[in-house]
């Protein structure tokens, strides 16, 4: 194997750049490779490259770089609270969104705020178009066309890796951001051929030495719907569904959306529908046993939507458009590996589908992953230093859920190679630490979505604190820039002063209060109350208080929409949070108390074998990650602790040599 570099050598110098303004020769060694240029690969090589990091994207095909490999949207439930993260903390996935998309809705408007989320339809020419502008604009970042077969490593340490072409490439990191491409294979029917995703070749090598040095890899499916000519859809039939006016973007310092807003519109399957895909489960790859691998629970296809739920008589199917002009649709709610003709026969029975054009047939992949656990929350490998993994190789899936890996990773190994403490926030800082969490502690064996419902802190996480939460941490980290800050700090003054004007200025019950109360159907309070107090009425909102406090509106600015449900939150939910935050206090305590790193749990009194097991496994780096890990219980806790208190206790000191007997 080639020599590199250790994290302790100093970064690569960068060759002088030339007089003609030209971007420099690559260096003859990288700070970090990264390996795949989805969303998680993306992500991280910007972020490397703008902290100082000299970075190398290496990708199996330059032109799909950012490419929305399955469905034309970013955002949803939990997914977009973590595009508001990225952005918070300075990444790209919130600003690339928000300059290709073509519908943005907020979901659960009728909820709390807590599970209130964005989602985005996304024009896909206009998202790779601004990708790969950013990508191949960016200082410091070097993009190629190539294979990765292979790692190179030294003393338990990756130095690089080893291109089909049979190139060694040097660096004193690695980021795995691999997709669906390790081992791909696709399926239509019975038909199966190998392909990372259709069109594209698969890693077929790299699983191999990626077990070679220890790693446990397993399987996992996705799958994707049929692509339809636009003009050959009904879309009079189906019921219009717009996005909301106006569109509220998902960065927080991004200039806004500009390109038109487009509907999507629903339909739905029936009895019919369900009748002809039943007929194609005998030539379906996913009850024939010849998919081996595990698929997305709360993502399933068509065909098992139908077989595990017989007694619903219709499924939703949002047609969504791949673009402005984009000549082809998205069936969203058909993924499928049913033959081609069954696909077809499926159509024909769905109102305004029934003269649909198959443009790319429907298709589920299997590819391989690596089983978190073997991870460090940094996401560097246990087994190789050097080496992190981000993305769809972790377990997950979801756009969203890779890109927040791919810029946790990038941060984590900036912070190794320049000497700093590494990025951890805590379950009740960010939605991305319950991601990352959840995998090395947890692990998974199904493809990982993220929910609302996994955060036991999520009225804390709501998405538009989610700058207030992160914004500073960028700022330190040095991610997020002048400008940004500016607006975030202006957004805050505002907020700040808001809310002291809300604490201090009282109102009476007198007849201008009367009439107030009487118009909005609320109560005439009994003495003189601040206007927090009278905010605190589920009937008020803020605006309604201008005709007491004038400047309102002015204070407010041009963030009045987020000002506004920023500052009910934290009025109306004043008590909830006052208790999450307790709650979260308690449980960093046990974060607190770390184990150290050759703690042998074997010596460790009262564990059962197969706690011993688990924690072997994880190799937890505190009482609060193993208090999380599956089957560990209060008890185990309780011996653990017991033995760091033995540990901490220093040895008694012996005694003394009793005096020798008197001579007779």
């Amino acid at each position: 194997m080639s020599q590199s570099a250790s994290a302790d050598d100093p970064p690569s110098p960068r060759p002088p750049g030339r007089d003609t303004g030209c971007k420099p020769l690559e260096p003859e060694r990288f700070d970090l490779i990264v390996v795949g240029a989805g969303h998680a690969g993306c992500e991280a090589a910007m972020a490397a490259a703008r902290l100082g990091l000299t970075t190398l994207l290496l990708t199996i095909s330059i032109d799909r770089i950012g490419h929305l490999s399955c469905n034309p949207a970013i955002g949803g439930l939990a997914k977009g609270h973590m595009v508001k993260e990225i952005d918070a903390l300075g990444g790209c996935m919130g600003v690339w969104a928000d300059q290709a998309g073509i519908q943005f809705r907020i979901l659960n408007t009728r909820k709390g705020p807590a599970v209130r989320a964005t989602r985005a339809q996304i024009d896909r020419d206009v998202y790779m178009r601004v990708v790969q502008q950013d990508v191949f604009g960016q200082d410091r970042l070097w993009i190629r066309q190539e294979m990765v077969d292979g790692l190179l490593d030294r003393s338990g340490r990756v130095s690089g890796v080893r291109t089909r072409l049979g190139e060694e490439l040097h660096a004193r990191a690695v980021l795995l951001t691999t997709g669906t491409f390790l081992r791909g294979l696709i399926h239509v029917g019975l038909n199966h051929f190998r392909g990372g995703r259709l069109g594209d070749p698969p890693a077929a090598c790299l699983s191999t030495d990626l077990e070679r040095i220890g790693l446990e890899l397993g399987r996992l499916k996705t799958g994707t719907v049929p692509r339809l000519r636009r003009d050959s859809v009904d879309t009079q039939a189906m019921t219009p569904q717009p996005g909301d006016a106006p569109p509220r973007p998902f960065s927080f310092h991004s200039p806004g959306v500009n390109l038109p807003q487009v509907p999507c519109h629903l339909t739905y399957t029936n009895a019919t529908t369900h009748a002809v895909i039943r007929s194609g489960l005998d030539r379906s790859p996913l009850y024939t046993g010849v998919i081996q691998g595990t698929g997305a629970r709360y993502c399933p296809s068509i065909e098992d939507k139908i077989a595990r739920f017989p007694d619903k008589d219709r499924h939703q199917v949002f047609v969504e458009p791949e673009g402005v002009d984009h000549p082809e649709v998205y069936p969203n709610g058909l993924p499928t590996s049913l033959p081609l003709e069954i696909q077809r026969a499926m159509l024909e029975t769905i109102p305004g589908l029934e003269q649909a054009q198959i443009v790319r047939p429907g298709y589920a992949i299997e590819y391989d992953f690596v089983f978190p656990e073997q991870l460090l929350p940094t996401l560097e490998t246990k087994v190789r230093r050097g080496l992190y993994l981000a993305g769809q190789i972790n377990g997950t899936s979801g756009y969203e859920e890779a890109a927040a890996q791919g810029l946790w990773a990038a941060l984590n190994i900036v912070a190794a190679l320049h000497g700093t403490d590494p990025f951890l926030p805590g379950r009740n800082q960010a939605y991305m630490a319950v991601l990352v969490d959840d995998l090395v502690t947890k692990g998974t064996r199904e493809p990982y979505r993220m929910f609302t419902s996994r955060a036991e802190h999520r009225l804390l996480l709501r998405e538009g604190n989610a700058d207030q939460r992160l914004t500073p941490l960028g700022r330190s980290l040095g991610l997020v820039r002048d400008d940004h800050w500016e607006i975030f700090t202006h957004k805050q003054d505002a907020l700040r002063d808001i809310l002291e004007g809300l604490a201090v200025i009282t109102v009476r019950p007198d007849a201008a209060m009367r009439d107030f109360c009487t118009a909005r159907g609320t109560a005439l309070p009994g003495k003189a109350l601040s206007l927090e107090e009278l905010l605190r009425r589920p009937e008020l909102h803020l605006a309604d208080l201008a005709g007491f406090w004038p400047e309102l509106v002015a204070m407010s600015g041009n963030f009045s929409a987020e000002i506004t449900e920023e500052v009910e939150n934290r009025v109306k939910y004043a008590g909830y949070l006052c208790r999450q935050e307790e709650l979260a206090s308690r449980d960093q305590s046990l974060e607190q108390i770390t184990l150290p790193e050759a703690l042998d749990f074997e010596q460790v009194a009262g564990l059962s074998s197969e706690v011993r097991e688990k924690l072997h496994r994880v190799r937890p780096l505190n009482l609060g990650q193993a208090g999380r890990i599956s089957g560990i219980t209060p008890a185990a806790l309780g011996c653990l602790r017991i033995h760091l208190r033995k540990l901490e206790k220093p040895p008694s000191p012996p005694l003394p040599n009793p005096p020798p007997p008197p001579a007779p």
